[in-house]
Parts: structure tokens; C-alpha cells; sequence
């Protein structure tokens, strides 16, 4: 298993686990350039969005993408892991958690020491991945709002 940075050729590939993982987490993909828009995220000029994938021979079996962020309260930039997904026949093999170390190492790089994500509750099997990481739940409501949208 290879973790490296993604490449524009694999775009393809992306897309299609993150198709997978919206669906997993019952969450619609907003269509009508999404695809244009996430090349661009994660490809163009300075890229708005570090992606990681995992390979495994030719296939890609998993992605993670992080962003860089700042907290008011901690008044200190911190790692925003926005997707981890390792494809259901990959799962159980440590791809989960080489992505995390590899973001983990990249944000130590920037002088990141501190990492966020959020998964779905129902989702036990993530729950219990990231507490095997040494990682602890902070219990909040996500809200989303589009103001202007119906």
C-alpha cells in the first residue's frame, strides 16, 4: 500500500469514492460542476485542498483531504480533516490509519500539532477507529445554512 499525494490523473478515481462515501454517510454530492470544482481544489495554483490517496497496485482504495484552518479559542492554526474513506473491500487493512498518520506528519510539517474531523454518531465503526487512534469525541451540533437557498 502506497500513501502519496494525489495526482490530476487520478481524479477519476476520487470522484468515485467520494460518490461511495456520500452515500455511505447518506449525504447528497452537489451536482453541476462538482467535479470541475474539486479539480480545482485540489489541482490548480496554490490548491485550496491537500488530498492523500492510497494505492494499492494500480487501484486507488481509499483518499483523505485536510485543509489548514485557524481557531479563534486556540489562536493557532489546526489540521481540518475534512474526508477519510477507505473502499468497503479495503477496510481493516490499516489504510484508514496510514492516511491519518500521513496527515498527521504533513501537518506537523506546517507546524500543525492539532487535528479536527467529525464523522456521523451512527457511524461506530469510524467512532472506534478514531478512538483506537488516540483520538477523543467532542460532542456539538453541525448545522449547515445556505442563506439566499431554499
Amino acid at each position: 500500500m502506497l500513501i502519496r499525494e494525489a495526482q490530476p490523473g487520478d481524479l477519476d478515481a476520487i470522484l468515485a469514492l467520494c460518490r461511495a462515501h456520500a452515500e455511505y454517510e447518506r449525504a447528497p454530492i452537489v451536482i453541476g460542476g462538482w467535479d470541475e470544482r474539486l479539480r480545482a481544489a485540489i489541482f490548480d495554483g496554490r490548491p485550496r485542498l491537500r488530498c492523500l490517496v492510497a494505492e494499492a497496485g494500480t487501484r486507488i482504495e481509499g483518499y483523505a483531504t485536510f485543509t489548514r484552518d485557524f481557531s479563534t479559542w486556540r489562536a493557532t492554526e489546526y489540521g481540518h480533516v475534512d474526508c477519510v474513506y477507505v473502499s468497503e473491500g479495503s477496510r481493516g487493512r490499516g489504510i484508514g490509519a496510514a492516511l491519518m498518520k500521513t496527515i498527521a506528519r504533513e501537518a506537523a510539517g506546517f507546524g500543525i500539532a492539532h487535528l479536527e474531523w467529525q464523522t456521523p454518531w451512527w457511524n461506530l465503526p469510524a467512532v472506534r477507529f478514531y478512538e483506537r487512534l488516540g483520538a477523543t469525541a467532542m460532542p456539538k451540533v453541525r448545522f449547515a445554512w445556505n442563506p439566499g437557498h431554499p
